[in-house]
């Protein structure tokens, strides 16, 4: 199996306010198939703020760097045979949120 993480940009779920119980609601639907699906790892929502970037030195800055357009506003990492398997639970998140999803598969891990 391969892990994948989906995720979506800071400010992409741009649907009124009064809809987020709605939106929440089918998303932890998703979430909760996927779990009873064994392909869910792990995932959440980012609260919206400046990240802070640590520098090779220890160095630490506000971020994202300036040219930066998004930022992450949330995630999954989801654990399935193929990417067209992870294509279809990104289609099934958004839906759910309401906003494209990015799908990349991670690295395996070379010590497993």
């Amino acid at each position: 199996m391969t892990r994948y993480l989906i995720s979506f940009d800071d400010g992409a779920m741009n649907f009124p306010e009064e809809d987020l119980p709605e939106v929440a609601e089918a998303s932890l639907k998703v979430v909760g198939k996927a779990r009873d699906a064994g392909v869910w790892v792990f995932g959440g929502g980012l609260q919206t703020q400046r990240a802070s970037v640590v520098s090779t030195d220890g160095t630490v800055a506000d971020g994202p760097y300036p040219e930066t357009k998004a930022v992450l506003g949330g995630f999954a990492i989801i654990d399935v045979p193929s990417r067209e398997n992870a294509l279809e639970w990104a289609a099934e998140l958004a839906a759910a949120c309401r906003c494209a999803q990015e799908v990349r598969e991670i690295m395996p891990d070379p010590t497993d």
